[in-house]
């Protein structure tokens, strides 16, 4: 009796793993696929389509194309940030400024996803942003730094054009959430630099 009771716990514990293996892996791979239905919508916006949708039931569109050229990243920026619409890429923030134009444009994503690779980035580095219709602009990496989303709020300056990527901190974290914030400042730089 004992024996059989100690193979079903056996039993239960590999499907529990297995179920959470193919969770993370789904994950990963939905991450990824998004990706490749995005650079597609984003073809079509570029070519003058407005609010593409990656797929049929989307409820969310390309507005930009974020690249990070020292470390091999490209990457389709979502309108809006919702937890729904960050599960697929990046999402630019409502409220801050347009993608290309003046001001903070503010972008939020996933640490375990798309913006896992934040944590390489270093004063200097490039960061390019291609919105539709306009020239794309580059921003260099002034900041890096960690701060408490309870207490601290980005401010948008309509005067200066910035670039702010943020999300979950710290990287390793084994559950999602909680109060601390990554966040990348970059200042828009002469593209002949």
């Amino acid at each position: 009796m004992a024996r059989r009771a100690l193979g079903l716990v056996a039993a239960l514990l590999v499907g529990i793993g297995t179920w959470q293996l193919g969770h993370g892996l789904w994950i990963h791979a939905k991450a990824r696929l998004a990706q490749h239905l995005l650079q597609r919508a984003w073809a079509r916006t570029l070519a003058g389509e407005r609010a593409v949708k990656p797929w049929p039931w989307a409820d969310t569109w390309p507005v930009a194309r974020l690249t990070a050229p020292e470390h091999g990243i490209d990457l389709i920026v979502l309108a809006g940030a919702s937890g729904r619409t960050l599960a697929f890429g990046p999402g630019h923030l409502d409220g801050s400024a347009v993608p290309g134009a003046l001001g903070t444009v503010i972008v939020t994503g996933h640490r375990d996803t798309h913006f896992a690779f934040l944590q390489q980035l270093r004063a200097g580095d490039r960061l390019v942003v291609e919105a539709p219709g306009r020239t794309p602009t580059v921003f260099r990496v002034t900041e890096t730094t960690v701060v408490d989303a309870r207490s601290v709020a980005v401010v948008n300056d309509d005067g200066a054009s910035a670039l702010v990527l943020v999300t979950c901190y710290p990287f390793d974290a084994i559950t999602a959430g909680g109060p601390l914030r990554y966040v990348v400042a970059a200042e828009r730089v002469d593209d002949s630099r």
